[in-house]
């Protein structure tokens, strides 16, 4: 049975048999093909003077135009579609990062309630009690004693900062389905398919 001229099907061989020609986007001469740019139009390009294109399916799958239930509308001859995808901030999903040593820490200091007895600590020795005299100059100021003084455990309350880093790379991921190549075909000449 003839097919109707404009018809594509898949086809297995690595040539487009007579009367057929690959649905590879190549332009086509309107005056050499009138029933098939009848059909056409420009709808896949052509300056619709001189010429018209052919459908290009290199790499692509074809859907159905028009808006199925729930679906995006699409009009015929519509392209879309990328074979990479950079996700941006706004398309990935809500999350968070673990972190570790997050937590406040308490450190202690101990201190003397005993008065200076030393300018330049010892060994062994922790902060005491110390005052000013009347003008500082350069008398050195006791301000350290020995541990064995009477020590108060006072506590310093301390959180730290953290610093979340960037991660990955900033490459694009596939965006491809499982495939195999297979050649589709449009009839150049056949039965002209009426309107019902």
């Amino acid at each position: 049975m003839d097919p109707f001229i404009g018809e594509i099907v898949m086809f297995g061989g690595n040539f487009a048999p007579r009367g057929w020609a690959f649905c590879d986007g190549q332009l086509l001469s309107i005056a050499q093909n009138t029933a098939l740019f009848s059909i056409l139009g420009t709808t896949y390009g052509g300056d619709g003077r001189t010429t018209f294109a052919l459908p290009d399916l290199r790499g692509r799958a074809p859907i159905g135009p028009r808006q199925g239930p729930g679906l995006s509308d699409y009009r015929l001859g519509q392209r879309g579609g990328v074979e990479t995808v950079t996700l941006n901030i706004t398309q990935m999903p809500s999350h968070n990062h673990a972190t570790q040593n997050n937590t406040a820490a308490d450190q202690h200091i101990q201190l003397s309630t005993d008065a200076g007895i030393r300018s330049t600590p010892q060994a062994g020795d922790v902060p005491a009690g110390a005052s000013f005299g009347s003008g500082i100059g350069a008398t050195p100021v006791n301000a350290y004693g020995p541990a064995n003084n009477t020590v108060n455990g006072q506590t310093i309350s301390a959180n730290a900062g953290l610093n979340i880093l960037n991660t990955g790379g900033n490459l694009p991921h596939t965006n491809v389905q499982p495939y195999l190549a297979v050649n589709y075909i449009i009839a150049l000449v056949g039965i002209f398919p009426s309107r019902n």
